[in-house]
């Protein structure tokens, strides 16, 4: 069975994931970009297939990188094929990482109403209809942003880091400031989801996640691969006798 190579570069580390179908066999998160691990992974499960997500770069040293060890990679873009319909006005500045996040979610859940929610440094909300329409989302402060920012346009504010004790109600002021971005969150993903059907799917992922996932009192899908997952779908739909990648994708 082929194994497929599926790297997401994010603005802090990239994550390098090793798929054999729909299911995930290894993960590494680095730093930097590091051609000896590819080589190592590459050669390891005799890869000969890659995407490539970036919010950082074109992807075209990446794409050399893989060349010289035999591997063809297909580089994400708006107007790449997916499974989905990307009914968004301005395809061409959406970033690609939601993109992939969305199919991740509609690969787990074909079919449904889903409300995306990627919890990183920024926070996107995407929405995917029920016949596999992308129609686009929100995008908000993520937590840390939140924190940072309180204190920066504030004259007596500190910076408080993200963990910690975070109750309802603030008993102090690290505790007013945590909470009141951690539960400020909730009630923003809780409205979003009370515009939709009561059937939505609410699929969760992003570094701060887990931090937000037992703050909810409704039922949520939690993936720390969504990413990823939605990467692995879209090159194994643009391998497929009529999507496959072209010599413009992979340049």
């Amino acid at each position: 069975m082929a194994y497929i190579l599926t790297i997401d570069r994010g603005n802090s580390a990239t994550k390098v994931d090793v798929w054999q179908e729909d299911k995930l066999l290894t993960q590494k998160l680095l730093k930097t970009p590091n051609p000896a691990a590819f080589k190592r992974v590459v050669e390891r499960y005799g890869i000969t297939r890659a995407i490539y997500c970036s919010v950082a770069d074109d992807g075209s040293e990446m794409s050399a990188q893989l060349a010289d060890l035999g591997v063809e990679t297909l580089i994400l873009r708006p107007d790449t094929p997916t499974p989905l319909v990307i009914d968004y006005a301005t395809p061409a500045t959406l970033g690609v990482d939601r993109l992939a996040a969305a199919v991740g979610a509609w690969s787990k859940f074909p079919g449904a109403e889903i409300l995306v929610v990627d919890l990183g440094t920024a926070i996107t909300y995407d929405r995917v209809t029920p016949d596999g329409r992308y129609i686009g989302g929100n995008i908000a402060p993520g937590v840390t942003m939140r924190l940072k920012a309180l204190s920066a346009f504030t004259a007596r504010l500190p910076h408080i880091p993200i963990d910690g004790d975070n109750p309802m109600w603030g008993y102090d002021t690290a505790t007013a400031l945590r909470s009141g971005a951690l539960h400020g969150i909730v009630g923003e993903l809780s409205y979003y989801r009370s515009l939709l059907t009561p059937s939505v799917k609410v699929v969760l992922t992003g570094g701060t996640s887990p931090r937000i996932f037992p703050l909810l009192d409704f039922e949520v899908s939690l993936d720390p691969h969504l990413v990823t997952r939605g990467l692995n779908a879209i090159l194994n739909f643009n391998s497929t006798t009529d999507n496959h990648i072209s010599a413009d994708e992979t340049q």
